[in-house]
């Protein structure tokens, strides 16, 4: 089972959540809070996956993700917004958030999200795609970005062309013909390698590197 905690201010969007995802055989919603209750709910409850509030008013949701990725063992984190906020995004991504989906998602689409998320995938929406490419690495020059992934093996390589595709290690492995296991193994070397601390990040690399085109930037459904 996938737990999954989902923080958020209005009573509503958590209620709504809850409903959609526990209609799911593989994943346990473990609660569902407010942005103050969020740090000692993931120290508690132990979530796979939290969809926390980019914005609330009782706390920062970029103050909450920045505790949560200080944990000995954070989940996996996806920002939860209603409209754009360039800004909100942008410091979001460099805090460690590994995905942003608007909260009027399809109900149908949630759930493979969420297992993508879980499973080192990336879940962003496409009406913040731009904000985050144009404001990752303070649109630094293409050539500091090419020589940084030249550090990377010619099979670290790949494994980034494909998580710059969005597939979940599950999807790189069959990809590859590799174990899951030994995927992991290559995400954490070549994230080590390129110096960012989630998978979305490095994926923004290597569009800056010019290992994308800007429109294939990296989308999950």
């Amino acid at each position: 089972m996938i737990r999954v905690l989902v923080v958020d201010d209005e009573a509503l969007i958590r209620s709504g959540f809850q409903h959609i995802l526990g209609a799911a055989h593989d994943i346990e919603v473990v609660d569902a809070v407010p942005g103050g209750r969020a740090v000692g709910a993931v120290r508690e409850l132990r979530p796979d996956v939290v969809l926390l509030d980019i914005r609330m008013p009782d706390v920062d949701g970029l103050t909450v993700l920045a505790d949560l990725r200080r944990l000995p063992h954070p989940p996996v984190v996806a920002m939860l917004t209603t409209f754009d906020m360039d800004e909100y995004v942008t410091a979001a991504l460099r805090c460690g958030a590994a995905g942003f989906l608007l909260k009027d998602t399809d109900p149908e689409q949630l759930p493979h999200l969420v297992r993508d998320l879980a499973d080192g995938g990336i879940a962003l929406a496409s009406k913040v795609i731009r904000p985050i490419v144009d404001g990752f690495l303070d649109k630094g020059p293409s050539s500091a970005a090419g020589r940084i992934v030249a550090r990377l093996t010619a099979r670290e390589r790949t494994v980034l062309l494909l998580v710059a595709e969005g597939l979940p290690n599950t999807g790189i492995a069959a990809r590859m013909h590799l174990s899951p296991a030994t995927v992991k193994d290559h995400v954490s070397a070549l994230l080590a390698k390129l110096e960012v601390g989630t998978r979305l990040q490095a994926a923004l690399l290597a569009e800056r590197a010019g290992l994308l085109k800007a429109d294939r930037a990296p989308e999950r459904r």
